[in-house]
């Protein structure tokens, strides 16, 4: 008698502690999900320009915040109703990143546009993309996409797009050829390094040969007309 008292009252025990168990569980879930409910609705009271600015870790932060809510009611039997609260902030969350990307993209292009225009009028990026193509050298006057493999075609462009140009340089703009045809130059003694061909090095050196002196004299008469210019 006293043996099935004790089994009766270790099951109690044991149902009990089952059962307050999963209600703990339950509680802690919900708890999950309404800190979770909370925390993308504070999303939306931050200031665009924070949010834009630290948009990454937003993301961040969201996506494991969504993961650990997630995991936390599936182990819930019935899990309906705080299925639909997160379901109904991710909603909101979603809307929310739409229109921040769309204001960061907007942004972007506004932005791109700017610099384009700000390009477009520089006379000195007008010149470069002349004779090496648009957008190859920039004011740092880097040549580094310039190899082995190519490096005598950039030579060849330059020198028929420098002919067919001359005629309408400045002085100033004979000064900017001057420094990007020895920024080229210096490439040209390191990409000899790389396995220049001696056949196109030679043809480089005959490039060179014809340009130096075809180059002073178009500088110096360049340099003559503006000072005729300044004394009319």
């Amino acid at each position: 008698m006293k043996n099935n008292v004790l089994k009766l009252g270790v099951l109690a025990f044991t149902i009990v502690a089952f059962v307050s168990c999963k209600d703990e569980k339950k509680e802690e879930a919900e708890k999950k999900v309404d800190t979770y409910v909370t925390y993308v609705d504070s999303l939306e009271t931050i200031s665009a320009a924070d949010a834009k600015a630290n948009w990454k870790t937003i993301e961040a932060n969201y996506e494991m915040r969504t993961t650990e809510t997630q995991n936390a009611i599936a182990e819930l039997k019935e899990n309906a109703k705080e299925q639909e609260k997160i379901d109904a902030s991710k909603q909101k969350y979603e809307a929310m990143k739409a229109k921040m990307q769309a204001e960061m993209d907007a942004e972007t292009v506004a932005a791109n546009t700017k610099k384009d225009v700000a390009v477009k009028s520089n006379p000195n990026q007008i010149l470069r993309d002349r004779l090496f193509g648009a957008g190859k050298i920039g004011e740092d006057m880097s040549f580094a996409w310039v190899n082995k493999d190519n490096i005598l075609k950039v030579y060849e462009n330059f020198f028929q797009s420098y002919k067919d140009s001359k005629s309408k340089f400045t002085r100033e703009d004979y000064d900017e050829v001057k420094m990007m045809y020895e920024a080229l130059d210096s490439r040209k003694n390191t990409v000899e390094k790389e396995g220049l061909t001696s056949a196109d090095n030679m043809k480089i050196a005959s490039i060179k040969f014809k340009f130096a002196p075809m180059f002073k004299i178009n500088r110096i008469g360049a340099k003559t007309r503006e000072n005729e210019k300044a004394k009319e």
